[in-house]
């Protein structure tokens, strides 16, 4: 086996997202163009993508990532927008769609139409997310459509199962369709519910990170493929124990919290950038099989189906935010904050991605008109990727959304950890009471130091800052600490180099180094 061209993937798109971070255009939208000019270069060989291992091996570690990240308070508190989007705008989408492209394309059977509708009908999770994080959208906005996206895959897949198995005649009925939705759906939230309490158990019982690390980057795939074999939905699956295993991750001891978070980021990373680039590394591989549709009648279509899956998005939203407000004084009350300019954005973040590109590929190979199918897929995705992303960041911008008071999530940041520290300072009072836990004073000091420096620190924050560096004093207190530290190791190193110490010592004093630097900058790493 050439493992050339899959090293060559990951690294390649390793290092346009890189490269991406420090310029204005986004990285997916970097990756796809890239991927895209690539698959011309002389040499480059055909990555068509593998819906036997996108599906079962690239989709579920992406949504446990995305729900480990996401709030279940958040989206309980949002459940019937995001059930509205997620499972509604689908099938919407899927029917919708299907009728435009039925009538818009000559002899393209009522069913393959449908087929087509329910690949291009779910966001992509990826490009949700990143679009959420990058432009800073207000909360609930950001809940809503992360919530949406870890839900639709499941509605399209089993949709598209259906209109599938009509196409090639096998006797799908709208009751048959509603019941395997049902039971895909049940079945998929039975056994997350299942799997959940018991691998939250496991990890919490392991007493070793390495361990329990390598257990969560097992879950997502036992999750996906146990909810597999049992005929339900793997994607409905993964998404309920990670929202659990996110909402109880303060279970866990730092050690493996600290090393999870590490490792979820950098697959993540890895994944997300392969995912781009691949999409933009079909261009090739689709246009070579479109054979007897002429390329003019094909483009003609691809504007067609793009702009029906941008319409529909935008027929179903405005209904779907304002009517049940316009019935319920409840929602009403609940939902205070909606706006015209939110739902907009809401209408135009549906940017399509990898997943629709591994359905259409998972097409049989007489599926009638499957050649045209993929290229109507490949030109949505990419359509939607560059229109709606590049547009997405100055849209948000101009309609000047009301996004979240930096000085009042620091101020509540702040009241929060006072409120901590007070409690943890009257358990060190009733520690250090007790004659087995007696300390020699300065030891006792340094304890309660630390307590006073982290309850300072975030009010410090919201203070005055020095004068010529425009720092705040917490600000400065790490930097020397930094400054400090790296004193020290520089110490270590000569040690080790003039063999007074060894590696191995150099690495356990590097290591208890290394925390005290990470405890320094604690504010630090959580932003970034």
């Amino acid at each position: 086996m050439d493992v050339m061209p899959l090293l060559a993937l990951v690294a390649g798109s390793a290092a346009v997202a890189g490269a991406a971070r420090r310029t204005p255009v986004s990285a997916p939208l970097a990756l796809v163009a890239v991927g895209l000019a690539v698959s011309y270069l002389p040499g480059v060989p055909d990555y068509t993508l593998d819906p036997h291992v996108v599906l079962p091996l690239v989709l579920p570690p992406l949504l446990h990532t995305a729900a480990l990240d996401s709030s279940y308070l958040g989206l309980r508190a949002n459940a019937r927008p995001v059930a509205l989007l997620s499972i509604g705008y689908v099938l919407f989408a899927t029917l919708a769609v299907g009728a435009v492209a039925f009538l818009a394309v000559p002899g393209l059977p009522l069913t393959a139409a449908l087929v087509l509708g329910a690949v291009v009908a779910p966001p992509d999770a990826v490009a949700a997310t990143a679009v959420a994080r990058r432009l800073g959208l207000p909360s609930r906005l950001t809940t809503i459509l992360q919530g949406e996206s870890l839900v639709n895959d499941a509605t399209a897949i089993t949709a598209y199962k259906v209109a599938l198995a009509a196409a090639v005649g096998e006797g799908a009925t709208w009751a048959g369709g509603v019941r395997e939705f049902a039971v895909a759906a049940l079945g998929g939230v039975g056994v997350g519910l299942v799997l959940m309490v018991p691998l939250h158990w496991l990890r919490t019982h392991l007493r070793e990170p390495l361990l329990q690390n390598t257990l969560s980057l097992l879950i997502p795939f036992v999750a996906y493929a146990t909810a597999e074999a049992a005929g339900a939905s793997g994607v409905l699956a993964v998404v309920v124990v990670g929202l659990y295993l996110g909402h109880r991750s303060w279970q866990v001891d730092f050690a493996t919290r600290l090393q999870e978070a590490a490792v979820w980021k950098m697959v993540s990373f890895l994944l997300e950038s392969a995912v781009f680039a691949l999409i933009g590394l079909q261009l090739r591989v689709v246009l070579g099989g479109l054979g007897a549709y002429g390329t003019g009648d094909a483009a003609w279509y691809a504007v067609v189906v793009f702009l029906a899956v941008v319409a529909a998005r935008f027929v179903w939203v405005y209904p779907a935010t304002f009517l049940p407000r316009a019935l319920s004084a409840r929602i009403r009350e609940r939902e205070p904050d909606v706006t015209g300019r939110g739902a907009f954005v809401v209408s135009w973040a549906g940017m399509r991605g990898v997943v629709s590109l591994a359905i259409a590929f998972s097409l049989p190979g007489d599926f009638p008109a499957r050649n045209l199918v993929l290229f109507l897929t490949f030109t949505t995705v990419i359509g939607t990727l560059v229109v709606q992303g590049l547009s997405l960041p100055p849209l948000i911008r101009a309609l000047r959304l009301p996004a979240r008071d930096p000085r009042s999530v620091t101020l509540a940041e702040a009241q929060a950890q006072s409120e901590a520290s007070a409690a943890a300072e009257r358990r060190l009072d009733e520690l250090l009471a007790d004659e087995r836990n007696a300390l020699p004073q300065p030891l006792a000091d340094r304890l309660r130091a630390v307590l006073e420096r982290r309850r300072n620190a975030v009010w410090e924050r919201l203070g005055a800052v020095h004068g010529t560096t425009g720092e705040s004093a917490d600000d400065t207190y790490r930097r020397l600490a930094r400054e400090v530290i790296g004193a020290e190791r520089a110490v270590f190193v000569a040690l080790r180099d003039a063999r007074r110490i060894d590696d191995e010592m150099l690495r356990v004093l590097l290591r208890r180094l290394d925390l005290e630097e990470a405890a320094a900058y604690r504010e630090e790493g959580a932003e970034g």
